[in-house]
């Protein structure tokens, strides 16, 4: 959804009406996961993807359909063995739409929402789906406000509690409740989708490495921060537009920066004055992934003094070095990629095996 809010923003603040199509569950091997979302537009446009192309399709229609009626829809595909030819997912999986008509009538908050995401602000949009409330109402909630209803106050006030107490983590899953928010009842099903910051990626040591990393964490959705103390290295013009590039000690830097269980940390500094202190202080906080660029020897010289500082085998077992996956990764693109990879793997538990030679889902189910 975050990479299509734009050009849905433009349509809303032009009063377009437009249908929007957010996946809200998923089962098997479902090609995207929940909050995808899809939208057709004024003259049939169309932005998003819900399927990789399954059933985009059915979707335009189905979209086009609930603009016009101005009542929004809930629709499962999946694939069935009795009628290839239906429309569905050739992957076997299953995949459950929220299609809804959006206008400032039907979703008052949503221009307050895209700005929100657009400034990086937490917010999370809860959306009825099924159950004995207005299927497609909508609930923006924000640390400080809400707008919106989902039709009755005690429902409001039990989905503002959670989606408070989920929003720092960007949760985005599908909740029951009662008609009134009882917690102990599921007739209502309500959609939380949540847009926290983006997690952010502290690229240290300002060299080719570090171009190529940054634009490919920049791809992938971080928030990306380079540092160098060597203001002659660190300067904006060697990375890529909206990477920012602070010149200062990286384990300094580090020290005075927040990071959280999302946070990318790539080292690629490759000199023991800057990457021994720098990793001495990464590998005591919270983050996600923790590399360090490096030859085998300058690995079990950099361990080496890491013990002698103090940090403790599990504090050390936290370290992906030397950094990347094994691709043959020669170039500075090429090795950004491994790196990428392996953050990829690491965030969802792949193995980096050739899918060739596995079995079984490739997506499988949460």
């Amino acid at each position: 959804m975050r990479e299509v809010l734009p050009v849905l923003n433009r349509w809303y603040t032009a009063g377009a009406p437009f249908g929007l199509a957010t996946v809200v569950a998923t089962s098997r091997s479902a090609p995207r996961d929940p909050g995808a979302a899809m939208a057709v537009g004024p003259e049939d446009e169309v932005v998003g993807s819900v399927s990789g192309g399954c059933v985009e399709g059915a979707v335009f229609e189905l979209a086009q359909e609930v603009v016009a009626s101005g009542e929004a829809r809930l629709e499962t595909f999946g694939y069935s063995d009795e009628d290839a030819f239906a429309v569905g997912l050739t992957c076997g999986g299953e995949i459950t739409l929220l299609v809804r008509p959006v206008t400032e009538a039907f979703d008052p908050s949503f221009g307050a929402v895209a700005e929100s995401v657009a400034a990086g602000e937490p917010v999370t949009v809860a959306s009825v789906t099924d159950g004995p409330a207005p299927r497609g109402a909508t609930l923006a909630v924000w640390p400080d406000r809400v707008l919106g209803t989902l039709g009755t106050e005690g429902l409001d006030a039990a989905v503002t509690a959670d989606a408070r107490g989920e929003l720092a983590l960007g949760v985005t899953q599908l909740r029951h409740y009662g008609p009134h928010g009882e917690r102990r009842e599921d007739a209502v099903a309500v959609f939380l989708h949540s847009f926290a910051p983006p997690p952010r990626m502290l690229v240290f040591g300002a060299i080719d490495y570090a171009a190529a990393v940054a634009r490919i964490g920049d791809f992938l959705g971080y928030r990306v921060t380079v540092c160098d103390a060597r203001p002659v290295f660190a300067t904006p013009k060697r990375f890529p537009d909206g990477v920012e590039v602070v010149v200062d000690w990286p384990h300094r830097y580090l020290n005075g920066t927040d990071t959280d269980g999302r946070t990318v940390i790539c080292v690629l500094t490759h000199d023991p004055k800057f990457d021994v202190p720098l990793l001495e202080e990464a590998l005591r906080r919270p983050a996600a992934y923790i590399g360090a660029m490096g030859s085998r020897r300058t690995h079990d010289d950099r361990m080496r003094r890491l013990a002698a500082a103090g940090l403790t085998g599990a504090e050390l077992s936290r370290l992906r070095s030397p950094v990347g996956l094994d691709l043959g990764a020669r170039t500075p693109e090429e090795v950004a990629v491994s790196v990428a990879a392996e953050i990829v793997a690491l965030r969802w538990g792949g193995t980096g095996t050739p899918l060739t030679v596995t079995e079984g889902a490739i997506h499988p189910s949460p």
